[in-house]
């Protein structure tokens, strides 16, 4: 149980760090957002399964995660359509 808990950890802080590194594209970020909430669902999940719970939880925090992730990929088309590219350096020169 330890090890399983290390583990999360682990692929959790893994996942910080790539999202605090990819500042640049709006692309690897949301990837890095979709990886998160996979090691958080897992987390969730082993967590429910060890005490003998409801599975409900886990059906609800799916159905916000996939409206996240919804939410990510059309702000990313509408960049693109309005920009050009995902290159958010870019976009923030082009304000100025």
């Amino acid at each position: 149980m330890l090890l399983n808990n290390l583990i999360f950890w682990y692929m959790f802080f893994c996942g910080l760090v790539i999202l605090c590194s990819s500042r640049k594209h709006l692309l690897l970020t949301l990837l890095s957002l979709e990886y998160l909430v996979v090691v958080i669902f897992f987390s969730f999940f082993f967590f429910l399964y060890s005490y003998l719970s409801e599975y409900y939880f886990i059906i609800f925090f799916l159905t916000f995660s996939v409206c996240e992730g919804v939410l990510g990929l059309s702000v990313l088309v509408s960049m693109i359509r309005c920009h050009g590219n995902d290159n958010l350096m870019n976009i923030s020169s082009l304000m100025w």
